[in-house]
């Protein structure tokens, strides 16, 4: 039993590890795509786009769809789903088809991703074991962005575009075949009531047009009149969610989750932080390449650094310092050394040196190891067995939502200073790095207010139980 737990980990590993290659080997091969199936610029975003906006929208109603109807269900559809679209991306050959494969990708990801932490919580109910299963997942998806971009870069120069896509076919195999046997059956519940079907329209329709207005904000401006009117109906929208959800017998998110003090801060402290560390993981690869004059492959194994110690600090020293120091204290020294990492970008000159001003930033990364693992754990501790896959579907929304916040806000902000210093005579690469400066800044503050919502939220609660079957919510 114990080593099928530890396979069915890295089952759930894999699938993630395919999801979040997936989603920045994409942007490396964005320009060889573009010229080989004749995007427009506005079109190619829709690469990106549709993916994002299936993935974001669907990830709460799959969450609690995997608590009635089986989570171990739910996995297995999303990677199959993710693996076939994978396959007809890989064969497209019009912008159209790669559009909408890459929309069902985003289904798929969001059914499989949904669920997987619930399903860690019923497998590991010893804190210890499930701070180190928490700890491995967090790596996976911190090292899996890094390595997308050399992967990236690599397949498309020395095969092509396509084989972006084709490298997820054995690894979606892989991780079907392996599912079967070592993720645990849990029970359909459907039965005692079933989906909140009304809930779940405003709910999707909700996150999707909230999510697609803010892809959309860098095109159209935060205060055009299409931005604040669809933001707008969004709000009212997931307004509706909510009402629907305090008033049906049987709701599709039951409000009693965000009760839980651990839940509703630990989503927080992740939306503020992901916003914030969307100007490491993006803008760092532009700054070097834009400035710097870095090569795709070049630009990841510049980041590579960044990834090690993550791993490093994670899998070797996380789950420990979980269990001595609890995990809000060791999340809140994560979160130190991140606004280190944003306070050191502010000062990146034109001119650059790897070793001086860049290789710090990258070894301060290891305090993404350190406030992964311990947010995941936070975010967990207050669901029920019951309510495990809407936990973990509401953890990864937020996920995405911050995501989403952070690409809209901090690119705004870097192009609109950018354009603004080109305008008045001065260097194109002075222009870009002060406009990455007042990202990397925002970032900055994203983090302090990050930490100030942990500091104040997370307290920690010493009556709480250990395993994950004793667990109640904070009412």
């Amino acid at each position: 039993m114990r080593t099928s737990r530890w396979t069915a980990l890295a089952v759930l590993a894999t699938s993630l590890l395919m999801t979040v290659l997936d989603g920045s080997i994409v942007t490396v091969a964005m320009p060889a795509i573009q010229a080989d199936l004749g995007f427009t610029p506005g079109g190619l975003s829709w690469v990106v786009n549709a993916y994002l906006i299936a993935f974001g929208a669907l990830l709460l109603l799959s969450g609690r769809l995997g608590d009635l109807f089986g989570r171990k269900r739910m996995f297995l559809a999303g990677t199959g789903l993710f693996t076939a679209a994978s396959l007809l991306a890989g064969a497209a050959a019009g912008p159209g088809v790669l559009i909408a494969a890459r929309f069902l990708q985003g289904v798929g990801s969001a059914m499989a991703s949904a669920v997987s932490l619930g399903i860690l919580v019923t497998l590991f109910p010893e804190p210890r074991e499930r701070a180190r299963a928490f700890a491995v997942f967090g790596f996976t998806g911190a090292a899996g962005a890094s390595i997308g971009q050399v992967a990236g870069g690599l397949l498309t120069d020395a095969l092509a575009w396509n084989w972006i896509f084709f490298i997820n076919l054995p690894i979606g195999a892989a991780a079907l075949l392996l599912a079967l046997p070592t993720l645990p059956k849990d029970p359909a519940r459907a039965a005692r009531g079933g989906a909140d079907v009304l809930g779940a329209l405003l709910v999707t329709s909700g996150l999707t047009t909230g999510i697609y207005t803010v892809v959309k904000i860098q095109e159209y401006g935060a205060t055009s009149a299409r931005t604040l009117g669809l933001g707008a109906l969004a709000l009212a929208l997931l307004a509706g969610f909510l009402v629907r959800q305090a008033t049906t017998a049987r709701p599709l998110m039951p409000l009693r989750i965000l009760r839980s003090r651990a839940v509703a801060g630990a989503n927080l402290v992740q939306m503020l932080m992901v916003a914030a560390l969307f100007s490491f993981q993006i803008l760092v690869a532009l700054y070097l390449q834009k400035v710097q004059g870095y090569g795709a492959a070049e630009t990841g194994l510049a980041m590579l650094p960044a990834a090690a110690v993550v791993g490093t600090v994670s899998l070797g020293l996380a789950a420990r310092l979980i269990t001595r120091f609890g995990e809000r204290n060791v999340l809140l020294t994560g979160l130190v050394l991140l606004f280190g990492v944003l306070g050191l970008l502010t000062r990146v000159p034109v001119h650059a040196s790897y070793a001086v001003d860049l290789l710090p930033v990258m070894l301060l990364a290891a305090g993404f190891g350190l406030a992964l693992p311990a947010l995941t754990g936070l975010g967990m501790s207050g669901a029920s067995e019951e309510d495990a896959g809407l936990a973990s579907g509401l953890f990864n929304t937020t996920q995405q939502i911050g995501m989403a916040v952070g690409v809209a806000v901090l690119s705004t902000l870097a192009n609109a200073r950018t354009e603004s210093l080109t305008a008045a005579g001065r260097p194109v690469a002075e222009a870009l790095t002060s406009g990455y400066h007042l990202a990397f800044a925002t970032g900055a503050a994203l983090i302090v207010a990050a930490f100030a919502v942990a500091f104040l939220l997370l307290r920690t609660d010493k009556s709480a139980p250990a395993a994950p079957q004793e667990l109640t919510m904070a009412v």
